[in-house]
């Protein structure tokens, strides 16, 4: 009978919906972090919990392929901005843009209010994913790339709050972003935070080492003595 032929009908389209939902997820490409060694960044990030695997208290961290180095990433709905460090930039000789409307900005370290004028178009890559994402330049610390809103409208992002993965479409792809568990996080800015002291160290050697030849030139026998007994110190220290 008629209604008979109606259930058919809809049983027949449900499971038509379901085999193509079943068709669309096979087809989904599950992306997991870029792995390699991290390309030197401050730490600042230092209450993340470490005795849990539970993305509960964790937000979205991976690791994403710039230029060839592992670069830490953060996506943040907080953030109303695509941003990338100033230290990465210098670091991979990337090339920057005016930005088309300077503004003031406090929040990303603690040196204040500060002017972001500048812009750079990043490459990057996790996985199949690869992308190419302007971002603003700041001497943040958190991280060497965040994704804000901006990344997440163009993308459509779907963020799963219980297994903290994002899932998004990007030119015709489907991909699931898979976050690094907070031990990893840790362990990146463990990593991130001994590269940032070794090039102090390196820094503050060859300051002394040239104010030790101003010296030299100069002649003061007396101050060059005490600086160089310092450099020769800090040499044990470090071997």
């Amino acid at each position: 009978d008629i209604y008979s032929s109606q259930d058919e009908a809809t049983t027949s389209l449900s499971s038509s919906e379901d085999e193509e939902e079943a068709s669309k997820e096979d087809s989904c490409e599950v992306t997991y972090p870029y792995n390699g060694e991290l390309l030197m960044m401050r730490r600042v990030l230092n209450n993340q919990p470490s005795d849990t695997q539970s993305q509960r208290e964790n937000i979205f961290h991976t690791r994403c392929n710039i230029s060839n180095k592992a670069c830490s990433l953060i996506v943040d709905s907080g953030s109303w901005c695509n941003c990338c460090s100033t230290r990465m930039v210098e670091k991979l000789g990337l090339t920057t843009t005016p930005h088309p409307k300077p503004y003031q900005l406090q929040w990303l370290n603690n040196d204040g209010d500060m002017v972001v004028n500048q812009q750079v178009e990043v490459e990057l890559s996790i996985g199949n994913y690869q992308d190419k994402v302007k971002c603003d330049v700041v001497p943040m610390e958190a991280c060497h790339i965040l994704l804000g809103r901006p990344w997440q409208f163009d993308k459509q992002t779907h963020h799963d709050g219980l297994t903290n993965k994002i899932t998004f479409t990007h030119k015709g792809n489907k991909f699931v972003l898979h976050p690094l568990l907070p031990s990893q996080v840790i362990e990146d800015q463990e990593q991130m935070k001994t590269k940032r002291e070794q090039e102090k160290r390196e820094e503050n050697k060859k300051k002394r080492k040239k104010k030790l030849l101003k010296i030299r030139n100069q002649e003061d026998s007396r101050e060059l003595s005490v600086l160089s007994l310092e450099i020769v110190q800090e040499e044990r220290l470090e071997t």
